[in-house]
């Protein structure tokens, strides 16, 4: 990558090319043009997805489908195979016209940043801010966008500009740019930026076929699926923006070899990206939905230039559309898993998505209450609103977390738990830290970030975790889930979810070889103050609120030594007790830390959300082998019991 420090050969280039831009195909004011043809796709994760030094390929496990191109579409039903322009992300929205003049990019949180010298001359290898995914969208050309349109609607010092800077990217950066990671994760997207700016050269010149002044696009495009053709990542999100992108060059440059690879990556792809249950491979709600959005637009892309898309990706998208809207809590948004978010569910019109995104405003009410996913899902609620003294968002929605090692965008967040009742966030997870967050991103992806019993002594293996346990109720769900996160040391966490009253009931119990802290962690929104009453009881309140959290936890098995409750928040050394609802925006939290020390630990915990003036009460009892807890919850009672087996249930 070069920086060419010598302006008026920059300005030579830009001279040169507005001539000929001005000379060749009839011309019209741009107020005739409407430009080019823009089919937004999904607006992608704003994070860099590849880790320097890692593989970044996901290879496909599963049977591949068989009925993606299989036949051609009837000719009536495209009228000309095209590719359109799938937008740019949301990155122009930051980089307007007058900063592409000065050569300045936008990305994030951060200010916009001079990279060139004003005349379109580029330094391609400035990173200001140290961050991946800033340098990753600088090498996309993404933020191109504004000047790109413009271009495509006759705009000519637009044109100029925007090809004098796509241009020097491919001058700067030959084929193989491998060894550059930002460069080399950003393919896909700079790939679909070139076939926009085709496409604004022929429509603000207004000529049907590529000026010979601008064959260098072509050529770039052709280097693009070079790479693409050597380099796919795979069957993730990743690997299918990859295709698409592939098969774009294809159908806008006629190249029947590109669209088959395409094709057949996206046949082996699908049917690993989305399982057969619905879930992806990603391990993040976040992720899940942009699959659902991506694999929505590799239907439309392969339709628009005439393939088949067959049925298997509409199939497998129907499943996943009801994972996420089993996965889309009370107050309408997702819960919190892996590297997501806080992020509201679409409301796809026509899908289950369409009552879980408009709280029950639009749409069917889903047939599912509960559902449990072998990927490691649990996710469930108490109904979808119909009950008019509850509501949408009067409901309570839990998520549980299990399955299969910690990969891709998730956490290591076994067991964990997050919970909504009464309108609001009960339990949450530690959310999503920047990849750059340091110590920060380490935390928010450790155990000690989630609700769920850590030990923190002991080196956590990223264990498979098992549910060896369920059962589905009227009133009450509960699963058990075992596993060994450490050398050495078993756990096993059985869960009880109740309605009327709406609570939850955990028992966790862990055995060692050698002596642990074990702490069952409770992670509270960021809006509450937790108070410790004893060494059972904390409250969490938000001032002012109508709503709160009395957590407390009764003995069993095992006496509740001096400190059994602990609040941690804000600390930094070791780091507890934060938030992150989005990548870049860390929140002061109260963590409850229910404690143990030795080579056993039994914490059995209630988290009971209540009216901000409710009580709880409770009393215990032995009956025979069993051990029974009787609640008075604000008035309403039940019970639970504890057998000799150890089944945890609601016995009242």
């Amino acid at each position: 990558m070069r920086f060419r420090g010598t302006a008026g050969l920059a300005v030579g280039i830009a001279v040169l090319l507005l001539g000929a831009a001005t000379a060749e195909g009839a011309t019209r004011t741009p107020g005739d043009n409407p430009g080019i043809r823009i089919v937004p796709g999904p607006e992608e994760p704003g994070e860099a997805q590849f880790v320097p030094g890692a593989s970044n390929v996901v290879p496909a496990n599963a049977a591949p489908a068989t009925d993606i191109g299989r036949t051609q579409m009837k000719a009536q039903a495209v009228a000309a195979p095209f590719y359109a322009c799938p937008g740019f992300s949301g990155l122009e929205a930051t980089n307007p016209l007058a900063n592409l003049y000065a050569d300045k990019f936008a990305w994030g949180p951060y200010a916009a940043y001079k990279v060139g010298n004003g005349g379109g001359n580029i330094n391609w290898s400035l990173n200001p801010y140290k961050n991946a995914s800033w340098y990753m969208w600088f090498h996309s050309l993404r933020w191109l966008g504004q000047g790109i349109i413009a271009a495509g609607k006759g705009d000519l010092a637009a044109l100029t500009r925007v090809n004098t800077i796509a241009y020097d990217w491919y001058r700067d950066n030959p084929y193989s740019w491998k060894a550059n990671v930002g460069a080399w994760e950003s393919t896909m997207h700079r790939t679909n930026v070139l076939n926009c700016l085709r496409q604004a050269i022929m429509s603000g010149l207004q000529v049907t076929t590529l000026p010979t002044r601008y064959a260098w696009v072509d050529a770039a495009l052709l280097s693009h699926a070079r790479f693409l053709t050597n380099y796919w990542s795979g069957a993730w999100n990743h690997g299918t923006d990859e295709s698409i992108a592939l098969f774009g060059v294809g159908c806008a440059l006629g190249r029947t070899d590109y669209e088959n690879l395409a094709q057949q990556r996206l046949a082996a792809g699908i049917t690993t990206s989305i399982d057969a249950q619905g879930s992806t491979n990603e391990q993040s709600t976040g992720y899940a939905s942009f699959n659902y959005s991506l694999w929505g637009r590799a239907i439309t892309v392969l339709q628009n230039c005439g393939v088949d898309p067959g049925t298997t990706i509409a199939t497998r998208r129907a499943l996943l559309a009801k994972w996420l809207t089993l996965a889309t809590n009370s107050l309408g948004k997702l819960h919190q898993l892996g590297d997501t978010e806080v992020q509201a569910t679409y409301p796809w019109t026509g899908t289950p998505l369409e009552y879980a995104g408009s709280l029950g405003a639009t749409g069917t009410v889903p047939p599912w209450r509960v559902g449990v996913y072998s990927a490691g899902y649990v996710f469930g609620r108490t109904g979808w609103g119909t009950d008019p003294a509850r509501g949408f968002a009067g409901e309570s929605t839990y998520s549980i977390r299990y399955g299969a090692a910690r990969a891709f965008h998730g956490h290591f967040d076994h067991t964990s738990i997050t919970y909504t009742s009464r309108g609001r966030d009960i339990i949450v997870d530690g959310g999503y830290a920047a990849y750059n967050a340091g110590a920060y991103r380490t935390w928010a992806v450790s155990p000690s970030a989630h609700s769920a019993m850590t030990t923190p002594m002991s080196t956590y293996l990223n264990p498979v975790t098992r549910l060896t346990a369920s059962a589905v109720k009227d009133t009450s769900e509960s699963y058990v889930f075992t596993d060994a996160p450490g050398s050495g040391i078993s756990r096993a966490r059985s869960v009880l979810v109740l309605k009327d009253p709406d609570l939850l009931v955990v028992w966790d119990r862990a055995s060692a070889k050698t002596a642990q802290a074990f702490q069952t962690l409770w992670h509270l929104p960021p809006d509450q103050r937790a108070t410790v009453y004893s060494r059972t009881t904390a409250v969490a309140m938000a001032p002012g609120d109508s709503t709160r959290t009395i957590l407390f936890q009764v003995p069993f098995k095992q006496a509740l030594p001096a400190g059994a409750i602990l609040v941690k928040q804000a600390q930094t050394n070791p780091i507890q007790g934060w938030y992150y609802p989005t990548s870049y925006n860390r929140q002061s939290a109260p963590t409850l830390m229910l404690a143990r020390a030795g080579k056993t630990a039994s914490i059995l915990s209630f988290v009971v959300p209540v009216r901000s003036t409710g009580t709880v009460t409770y009393s215990v009892r032995q009956s025979g082998t069993t051990f029974i807890v009787n609640l008075n919850v604000a008035g309403q009672k039940t019970a639970i019991a504890i057998s000799a087996g150890g089944s945890l249930y609601r016995a009242g």
